[in-house]
């Protein structure tokens, strides 16, 4: 079979299967993760304001404690959801 060829050797650039340097893909890979560290914050953050709008999760009178005409904010629902299930 014979013995191993760099790629350089066989005609081939060396760079990897995406076609990148090593410093180019060093530079994607940092873009990329702090795109990523803000796309996962924009996405708690919005769950948060979604949760204190409107809760998923009902009270112990279930979701007519938020139907019945005493809206209460959503840390309350959220606190005594906690204590039901934590009881």
């Amino acid at each position: 079979m014979g013995e191993r060829r760099t790629p350089s050797e066989r005609g081939t650039p060396d760079a990897s299967l995406s076609g990148l340097t090593d410093p180019e893909a060093r530079e994607f890979h940092k873009i990329f993760m702090q795109s990523f560290a803000i796309f996962v914050g924009v996405a708690v953050l919005a769950h948060i304001l979604v949760w204190l709008w409107r809760p998923w999760m009902p009270g112990e009178q279930g979701y007519s404690s938020l139907i019945d005409g005493t809206l209460r904010d959503g840390v309350t629902v959220a606190l005594e959801s906690f204590k039901t299930f934590v009881a």
